[in-house]
């Protein structure tokens, strides 16, 4: 049973935004100024499952980071778009690409440039510690903060909806 209020069923498109989402809102800067990121492991296995159980699985993010874009690609994911200043017109081209109405999509955000895609699709998802507009719009707020497991959050409680979280020899590799 899903904490979820919404047909599961529909969703054939999950979006997440990275920093805040699938890794925590601080973020630690080298010497040289460049930023770090962490990534929780259990939301990394939850999305290669989904990515091999036929789900759309996409990054949107303002970050201009290669090592954020080979950690998804690692994961199955091919479509990674990095230094999205305007994150809906790339929400939306990823949704005609790929054939998708809104209601078949989720978007998971935590801040104001998420904003739009979140009003804009049929499945508006926050982490605990989201921004309070978020907050105010999400359909589902993650009891989790972000970057500690709200991808795997909503990928479980999606798959295991639709019969398909363990049940069969894809969930048991990476």
């Amino acid at each position: 049973m899903s904490k979820i209020n919404y047909d599961l069923s529909l969703i054939k498109g999950i979006v997440f935004d990275v920093d805040g989402v699938l890794s925590p809102s601080t973020i630690p800067l080298l010497n040289d100024g460049t930023p770090s990121r962490m990534v929780n492991i259990k939301d990394g296995y939850a999305l290669q499952l989904a990515v091999k159980m036929g789900y759309k699985v996409a990054i949107i993010t303002g970050a201009d980071s290669e090592a954020v874009k080979k950690r998804f690609n690692g994961l199955g994911i091919s479509d990674v778009f990095l230094k999205a200043g305007v994150k809906i017109t790339c929400l939306k081209s990823w949704m005609e690409s790929n054939g998708l109405s809104p209601e078949q999509v989720a978007f998971v955000g935590d801040d104001i440039p998420d904003y739009e895609c979140m009003k804009y699709v049929g499945l508006s998802v926050a982490p605990a510690d989201a921004a309070v507009d978020i907050l105010n719009i999400a359909r589902y707020i993650s009891p989790i903060n972000g970057g500690y497991g709200v991808g795997r959050d909503l990928l479980e409680q999606l798959m295991r909806c639709n019969g398909q979280w363990l049940s069969s020899e894809k969930a048991f590799g990476w």
